[in-house]
């Protein structure tokens, strides 16, 4: 396994995007300004209350996030203080 690991690359794979579409909430399209979009590389399903539970405990927003599942294991953290996404962006905890 660790020899499949050393091997492994973001690069091998296909870029892929997809657009991401504003919601409307009464105010106009929301902003992804402060959202990050994450992935689990897993062959298992990801646990989302677990995983929701586990991301607070290590990141701690100064007013909290909310997280969204968006499939394939994706997820949008949506912060709501720019040091919040600033200090995640920079490898802080």
């Amino acid at each position: 396994m660790d020899a499949y690991l050393t091997r492994l690359s973001l690069e091998d794979r296909e870029e892929e995007g997809w657009d991401v579409i504003g919601e409307d909430s009464g105010y106009g399209l929301a902003s992804y300004k402060l959202c990050l979009v994450g992935s689990f590389f897993t062959a298992s399903i990801v646990n989302f209350q677990a995983m929701k539970n586990m991301i607070a405990n290590v990141w701690h927003p100064i007013s909290g996030m909310a997280i969204f599942d968006l499939s394939d294991k994706r997820f949008l953290f949506r912060f709501l203080y720019d040091v919040d996404i600033n200090r995640i962006e920079h490898g802080d905890p």
